[in-house]
């Protein structure tokens, strides 16, 4: 029996131990494959899921730029963790600064 990825994603949803919020943001990523532009779909303090008909490998690193409600881009990177063809992938943010941190918390904020 198939079960749609995003079934699957929602099911295991209680397994992510940060607050996830949607925010629809326009983003633009660069990976193993190239640059790409983008929609960030949802993001928590841990990581986020980025739409986008690029095409990712699990375990690449990613670089993301996420273009916040002011008007300027925000540059985070991060590991694919899932990634669902056609669709986007999920990405853990594993090099948060403090600086990042900070904004990353304020955009969770905003979208809550």
């Amino acid at each position: 029996m198939d079960i749609c990825p995003r079934l699957v994603e929602a099911m295991t949803e209680e397994r992510r131990k940060d607050k996830r919020v949607s925010a629809n943001l326009q983003a633009k990523w660069d990976g193993m494959s190239g640059a790409y532009e983008a929609r960030l779909d949802d993001i928590s303090l841990s990581g986020c899921f980025i739409n986008t008909a690029g095409r990712v490998d699990v375990n690449d690193i990613v670089s993301l730029e996420i273009k916040l409600p002011s008007g300027e881009w925000f540059s985070l990177r991060g590991e694919v963790r899932s990634y669902q063809p056609g669709i986007g992938f999920g990405m853990v943010f594993t090099f948060l600064t403090e600086d990042e941190e900070l904004v990353v918390k304020e955009l969770i904020e905003s979208h809550s």
